[in-house]
């Protein structure tokens, strides 16, 4: 009975010991690991480019700059054409944070295209006719301020097999920013990624 149990011991932890996780952290700054699909680093660099260009277009100059002037944007439809589950905030994020940061755009969350993207504006004013808050306090009608700009966009994907064994798949990041008042697209841009790999490798 005892070696029985000395060998299921033995057993178990080697079975233990084979199980053991090897996750470690990846730098996202280095290029050392490519995927067919996109990436972080695929987002990253798009995201950084749109906002590089936005920031520097000179049609996106606010007349009262000088003195605080900032135009509101709101996210529209970010368009995901491609075989993988993609949230588009990904991309959407940081283009949002660097422009707030560069002081010349602020982004509207109780505007979206598929509605708010906050509704706690329009729940906050349900309170009006509240007895338990102090009405002072309430955020009135009329204040919300309606955007200027709309950013909207695309990610293709197009495989091509280039042999036996080995494929090509092309990546699209399509950027507009509208301008509301005119319907007129103020800025636009393309980001095309390639990638070179195995037929065996999937992008989802």
């Amino acid at each position: 009975m005892k070696k029985t149990l000395i060998i299921f011991a033995i057993a178990s932890t080697t079975v233990f010991a084979g199980c053991k996780s090897t996750t470690s952290y990846v730098d996202n700054k280095k290029n050392d690991i490519v995927t067919m699909g996109l990436s972080y680093k695929d987002f990253d660099g798009a995201a950084a480019t749109a906002l590089n260009e936005i920031i520097s277009s000179p049609l996106l100059n606010h007349p009262d700059a000088a003195k605080g002037g900032r135009y509101i944007m709101a996210i529209s439809n970010i368009i995901n054409d491609t075989s993988q589950r993609i949230d588009t905030d990904q991309l959407t994020k940081k283009i949002r944070v660097g422009l707030l940061r560069s002081g010349k755009f602020l982004t509207t969350t109780a505007i979206g295209l598929n509605g708010a993207e906050d509704k706690m504006t329009a729940e906050v004013r349900k309170l009006q006719n509240s007895k338990l808050v102090n009405q002072s306090t309430v955020k009135g009608n009329g204040t919300v301020i309606a955007p200027d700009f709309s950013l909207s966009g695309k990610i293709i994907q197009r495989t091509n097999k280039i042999n036996r064994s080995s494929q090509l798949i092309d990546y699209y990041f399509q950027l507009t920013l509208t301008q509301l008042e005119t319907g007129l697209a103020y800025w636009e841009g393309e980001y095309p990624i390639s990638k070179k790999g195995s037929n065996d490798s999937v992008t989802w």
